[in-house]
């Protein structure tokens, strides 16, 4: 499946969510995706743990 169809389909379920649940509901979901995509992303070696964990610390700057 291509970039444009796989956000198009994202697109179709977020609008649904907002339509079935509003305003709120929709957050709660996007908030939900964007926390198991970082976990996936930790999990599967694609984030540092030890990076994140500094910068979240302050002890790295992004510069």
């Amino acid at each position: 499946m291509s970039n444009t169809m796989t956000g198009a389909l994202i697109g179709a379920i977020l609008a649904v969510v907002a339509l079935q649940f509003g305003f709120w509901g929709f957050v709660l979901v996007v908030v939900f995706g964007a926390v198991g995509a970082l976990v996936a992303a930790l999990v599967t070696g694609k984030i540092d743990r030890g990076a994140l964990t500094d910068v979240l610390t302050g002890r790295r700057s992004s510069r």
